[in-house]
C-alpha cells in the first residue's frame, strides 16, 4: 500500500456533490460512491475530517435574494448541513467506517457538539469527524468553516471537491471555453484574479495559515486517493514563501 503523503486532511464536498444525476436532494448511489472513497482513504490510515454544503438542499444567499432576512436565510442554511451530515455519516458507517457528526449549533439528539479537542481525539481513534452546521454565524459559508475547522485541527490540506471541472481555471470553463487551466496559483492570486475556489474569507485564512487548497474533480473516483498518495491532481492553490 502506498505511504500517504497526509497524516490530517479535511476533505470539503459542496451539497451539489451530493446530488448525482438529480436537479434536487440527495442521490443514494453518489452518497455510496464518495463514502466508499473516503473509506478507501481512511484504509491508507490518514486521518480525514469533512466539511459538507448544503446546495443540494438549500442555499441561505438564494433564501436572503428572495426577501427572506440573511441571518434567518444562512440559519435555515446550517439545518439542511446537518441533513447532508447525517446523511453521510450513515453511508460511511455502511462501510464500516466509525464516524462522528459535529454540528456548531446545538443539535443534541443527533450530533455533538463541536468540541476541538473532542474532534481531534477522534481523529487520533481512526473516527472520520463530519463537521456540521457551518461555522455557527451567519453570513460566513460552508468553505470558511472548512478553512476554520482545517486550521482548528491542525489539517495538512484542504481536499476540495468539485463537480464536472478538474481544478481552477482563468475563467468559469462552463461559460468561457477559452479559459486557461491553472495546475499551481497561490492564495493571493487566486483572490486578486477572484477566481472561483472558495471565497475570500476562506482564502485568506489558508494563505495566513499556509495551508494548501487541493482542488479536484469529483467524477474521478480516485482522485481523492491519488491525491493523499502525493500524485498531482487537479489545482495546488498554495503559499510557500
Amino acid at each position: 500500500m502506498t505511504e500517504p503523503a497526509f497524516k490530517r486532511v479535511l476533505l470539503k464536498l459542496s451539497g451539489e456533490a451530493l446530488m448525482g444525476s438529480l436537479e434536487y436532494g440527495t442521490d443514494p448511489a453518489r452518497l455510496t460512491a464518495i463514502a466508499a472513497q473516503v473509506a478507501r482513504v481512511h484504509a491508507m490510515g490518514v486521518e480525514v475530517a469533512i466539511v459538507v454544503g448544503a446546495g443540494n438542499i438549500y442555499r441561505g444567499m438564494q433564501g436572503a435574494a428572495a426577501g427572506m432576512d440573511r441571518a434567518t436565510a444562512d440559519y435555515m442554511g446550517m439545518l439542511a448541513t446537518v441533513l447532508n451530515a447525517l446523511a453521510f455519516q450513515d453511508a460511511l458507517e455502511k462501510q464500516d467506517v466509525h464516524t462522528r457528526v459535529q454540528s456548531a449549533i446545538t443539535i443534541s439528539e443527533v450530533a455533538e457538539p463541536y468540541i476541538r479537542r473532542r474532534a481531534m481525539r477522534h481523529l487520533e481513534k481512526q473516527r472520520v469527524v463530519i463537521f456540521a452546521a457551518g461555522t455557527g454565524n451567519p453570513f460566513f459559508t460552508t468553505d470558511t468553516a472548512a478553512a476554520l475547522r482545517a486550521v482548528e485541527i491542525h489539517a495538512e490540506a484542504i481536499l476540495m471537491a468539485k463537480n464536472g471541472v478538474e481544478g481552477v481555471y482563468s475563467a468559469d470553463p462552463r461559460t468561457a471555453p477559452d479559459a486557461e487551466f491553472l495546475p499551481e496559483i497561490t492564495h493571493m492570486d487566486a483572490i486578486q484574479r477572484q477566481l472561483r475556489v472558495m471565497d475570500s474569507t476562506a482564502l485568506t485564512l489558508c494563505m495566513e495559515n499556509r495551508l494548501p487548497l487541493y482542488v479536484f474533480n469529483m467524477d474521478d473516483e480516485r482522485n481523492i486517493e491519488r491525491i493523499v498518495a502525493g500524485e498531482r491532481v487537479g489545482t495546488l492553490v498554495a503559499t510557500n514563501d
